[in-house]
């Protein structure tokens, strides 16, 4: 595969790990980005959204306590109130992202990755 591959990783999620470990076996060293110290701008992370075919709410990860405590579940909020929230608590942001040339996946489960392979 040319091209950069980036992932978006959080080593103690076994989604990202599983995501990196098939982009490794498939000879691809690719940029990891810690997301939690190192969180996308608003309009990345709405761009990554975007590039996945994905809605904001399907990219935001309900289960975490930041969630219920921000009141994000509130369907009167916009998108832009919650990738400000996303942001904000990256925490909030689903994963692992992995962008390529082929395009972008929220890779959940891992193997989705294979969809941007040679």
């Amino acid at each position: 595969m040319s091209g950069r591959v980036e992932i978006w990783h959080r080593p103690t999620c076994s989604n990202s790990r599983g995501a990196l470990e098939i982009l490794r076996e498939a000879g691809i060293e690719p940029v990891v980005v810690d997301y939690i110290a190192q969180p996308p701008s608003v309009e990345r992370l709405r761009q990554a959204i975007a590039d996945a075919g994905l809605s904001v709410r399907d990219a935001i990860r309900s289960k975490e306590p930041d969630y219920a405590a921000r009141g994000l579940g509130d369907p009167s909020l916009s998108d832009d109130a919650l990738l400000e929230a996303m942001v904000a608590a990256p925490i909030l942001i689903n994963r692992p992202f992995v962008f390529t040339d082929k395009g972008v996946r929220l890779c959940r489960p891992p193997e989705t990755v294979r969809e941007l392979l040679d």
